[in-house]
């Protein structure tokens, strides 16, 4: 397939972008009143003509949907961010100075203590959401992975923990892993995203002890409730195809560092089938990528603590956009050929993960990730909303793969291909879907009687299981829905083979 397309731009590897920048409101309005096809194609590029057509002929309704939505959160961008600034501010003003009767305490002192962002004690709103910071059944980590099913259950809440940890700041992060897992920090980055120009993917790298390590845990920073560019990937149907490998998500592999969109050919530099000699020719043609993208950064610290603890294996996790470049981290190692690094790899454990390529992709890592015992584990609660994002169909093609390990809203696992109602918006769901959501806020009212305090929901929390009243998807991708799966759905996962 790849050699029809040599004369691209790209050389053999093909793409489908949409770009939402290529037209306005008028174009918006004449394609959802008429279904033109010519409106579809005024907001697409892709490398094969062909494509090109049939997505404008048979998908133009998938392709208007997203650029109203990217169009829609664009607009609020900015708002967006300086709301996500002064919520994040009053959070920590309340919670540093001991709630609001605190603050006014202080006002009246001159005690009041103004938040210091990206120091330790400054919160994230996923933080303030979820503020449970502590393992579940730590000593159970020491223990072979497999010995036992509570075994199981350590690992999975580590990542989980660990993966609602990656929102905070790098202090912050460092004095939990240190302090209060006693573990050893590793390094925190800010990998560069060369089509947005921001260090806009944050992960950071422990171990299980500073000397000897038996675990080396990766944690990628998933989407941030107030940051547009993050809410735009989800909804961003861009792909990219690597010959043998599959079509993978355009915006993941931007936040990886490993392209621009804005220059197809920096894809193909970057994702070489073999590696080998190649990897020279990237540096000459992007300079300074290994140092400051999410994927090199990591990849080098990576190499050097597998070659620091000889015994050491390593896991990568994370929520939403952060579980999307935890299982395209190893699918990239693989792509290079780092077998060796491959060989110790233990596990990936996502939460909330949108869809990050095509169904030839889902085989490739299969074959890799199945055998000989499933290594990549994919976790969802109930009705998320963005496990079901990008859209599912015959051209997209964005299909989920390994084990899902799906929960209801009663906390009940089970293993399945793929979670009920794929693609979200199917009507026969809609009914149970706003059912469940006023299920969920009466529940988030009583969690701490019935579970113990560990489990009391906040006001905050609260307040989001209110929104999702109107937006039952957006109130389930919540980091309290995977915590509490995780640890009260452990008599449902006990009798599942990991």
């Amino acid at each position: 397939m790849a050699n029809e397309f040599d004369d691209s731009p790209t050389g053999g590897f093909r793409y489908l972008i949409v770009r939402p920048e290529n037209g306005g409101i008028a174009d918006l309005v004449r394609g959802l009143v008429r279904g033109g096809e010519a409106t579809a194609v005024k907001f697409v590029e892709s490398s094969d003509e062909d494509l090109l057509g049939a997505v404008a002929v048979d998908h133009r309704w998938v392709i208007l949907v997203s650029v109203i939505a990217r169009k829609i959160i664009a607009v609020f961008g900015k708002p967006m961010e300086w709301t996500g600034c002064l919520v994040e501010f009053l959070l920590n003003l309340f919670s540093q100075n001991g709630s609001l009767l605190g603050l006014l305490y202080n006002l009246l002192h001159g005690k009041v203590v103004i938040p210091q962002r990206g120091s330790e004690t400054f919160i994230s709103t996923i933080g303030h959401l979820d503020g449970r910071i502590d393992l579940y059944k730590r000593d159970d980590l020491v223990k072979e992975v497999g010995d036992s099913a509570s075994g199981e259950q350590a690992l999975m809440d580590l990542c989980i923990i660990a993966a609602k940890l990656a929102y905070e700041n790098a202090n912050v992060i460092r004095n939990i892993v240190v302090h209060h897992w006693k573990m050893h920090f590793v390094d925190f980055y800010n990998g560069w995203n060369d089509f947005q120009k921001l260090c806009s993917t944050q992960v950071f790298i422990l171990c299980d002890k500073p000397k000897d390590a038996n675990l080396i845990l990766i944690s990628f920073r998933g989407t941030e409730p107030f940051d547009a560019d993050d809410w735009s990937s989800d909804f961003d149907y861009s792909w990219y195809e690597i010959p043998k490998l599959g079509k993978v998500h355009m915006g993941f592999l931007e936040a990886l560092g490993l392209g621009d969109r804005a220059n197809a050919a920096t894809f193909q530099a970057n994702l070489q089938v073999n590696a080998g000699p190649a990897s020279t020719g990237r540096k000459k043609l992007l300079p300074g990528m290994l140092e400051r993208t999410a994927y090199y950064a990591v990849r080098n610290k990576l190499k050097s603590l597998l070659m620091e603890h000889k015994k050491a294996k390593f896991i990568v996790t994370g929520h939403s956009l952060g579980g999307a470049l935890a299982i395209l981290f190893p699918t990239v190692l693989l792509l290079h050929e780092e077998k060796e690094v491959m060989q110790r790899l233990l596990g990936v454990y996502t939460f909330g993960q949108p869809r990050v390529g095509n169904q030839q992709l889902g085989k490739f890592m299969e074959a890799h990730l199945d055998h000989p015992i499933p290594k990549y584990f994919r976790v969802v609660y109930s009705n998320d909303l963005v496990p079901r994002l990008p859209y599912d169909d015959n051209t997209f093609l964005y299909k989920h793969f390994g084990l899902c390990l799906y929960y209801d809203s009663w906390y009940i696992g089970q293993k399945v291909d793929e979670e009920p109602n794929r693609n979200y918006f199917g009507t026969r769901y809609l009914i149970p879907e706003y059912l469940n959501a006023v299920w969920e806020l009466m529940r988030s009212l009583t969690m701490g009687y019935m579970q113990g305090p560990e489990y009391k929901e906040g006001w905050l929390s609260i307040f989001l299981r209110v929104i999702g009243l109107a937006l039952p998807g957006v109130s389930a991708h919540s980091p309290t829905n995977y915590v509490d799966s995780v640890r009260l759905g452990k008599e449902y996962i006990s009798g599942m083979s990991f």
